[in-house]
């Protein structure tokens, strides 16, 4: 399957998906390997650190006690760093995205 096509599936997939309750899908950004300086790092130094991605869909938001919706923080195209340990890895057309929940968003960041 080509690049392209691969692409059109991602597209049409992000049409279709809507993340339940309180659940955001994020695709990662890939972490840089070499400063600006050239230096080249080990993966050890990236480990065990928050992890950065762009907002693709978010859910409706939970439901609080008197079932009143909650409404999400987050929204599409945010940039946002999240737990490590927190999303659910998922391969769609090639590309792995992650589903988690709003409350393993550490922060917004601007780009």
């Amino acid at each position: 399957m080509s690049h392209t096509m691969d692409d059109a599936h991602f597209q049409e997939f992000l049409k279709t998906v809507k993340p339940m309750g309180d659940r955001v899908l994020v695709e990662a950004e890939e972490e840089k390997t070499e400063t600006s300086f050239g230096l080249v790092l080990p993966d050890s130094a990236s480990k065990d650190r928050p992890q950065k991605g762009r907002v693709l869909a978010v859910g409706e938001g939970k439901r609080g006690k008197n079932g009143e919706r909650i409404p999400m923080t987050v929204k599409v195209g945010d940039m946002v760093l999240y737990s490590k340990y927190g999303p659910t890895e998922v391969k769609v057309a090639g590309r792995e995205v992650l589903f988690l929940e709003e409350a393993s968003v550490l922060a917004v960041i601007g780009e």
